[in-house]
């Protein structure tokens, strides 16, 4: 991988959404990476990054709200030439209860905003996935004010601990192995 995109809404007033999982999960692997999120204008986002030339790892959240999350995906992939293969996206999750994480490979869009940015700035659906579920309101009317919403008292530890499994396979998809990765993730201990 050379490029990790955790989607999210900037903002205090975003802080602990359900819908900025994919923020806490990138946030989180730049602490234990020791890197620190900047802005950098020209890519729309807080980015970091490890390393040089092929092996260059890229972290970043888009600060352009999640609706417009692809903008700032496609130019810090067109500038660095990162091929789409080579991006996983970290995201909430309606269709997972909270406490699951699933990697996948391209796919539907299931409605998300950002996915739906990010595909349409790519021209295509098929990059890597990391999903945080995050439950869903059971009334699709209330999905707007759920998300952006903090997890109930119940559901909040069980979020940290879908991400927190996520981090602990991060090695695996780092070194291209995702089937592994997606083999731990995927099965409960």
């Amino acid at each position: 991988m050379r490029l990790i995109v955790g989607l999210g809404n900037p903002g205090a007033e975003y802080f602990g959404t359900r819908h900025n999982a994919g923020f806490q999960l990138v946030s989180q692997l730049a602490e234990e990476l020791h890197l620190n999120l900047k802005l950098e204008t020209k890519f729309h986002g807080l980015c970091a990054h490890l390393g040089q030339g092929e092996s260059q790892l890229w972290l970043l959240e888009p600060q352009t709200f999640m609706n417009i999350s692809g903008r700032a995906v496609a130019a810090l992939c067109q500038f660095y030439k990162i091929p789409v293969n080579q991006i996983l996206v970290v995201h909430d999750e309606l269709d997972l209860e909270p406490g699951i994480a699933k990697l996948k490979w391209g796919g539907g869009l299931g409605g998300h905003n950002g996915l739906k940015s990010i595909a349409s700035h790519l021209g295509t659906k098929d990059y890597w996935r990391l999903r945080i579920g995050i439950g869903h309101p059971g009334d699709r009317n209330a999905v707007v004010s759920y998300v952006l919403r903090p997890p109930r008292k119940e559901e909040a530890p069980q979020i940290d601990d879908a991400i927190q499994r996520s981090l602990a396979v991060w090695p695996l998809i780092a070194k291209g192995d995702c089937q592994a990765a997606m083999l731990k993730l995927h099965t409960k201990a």
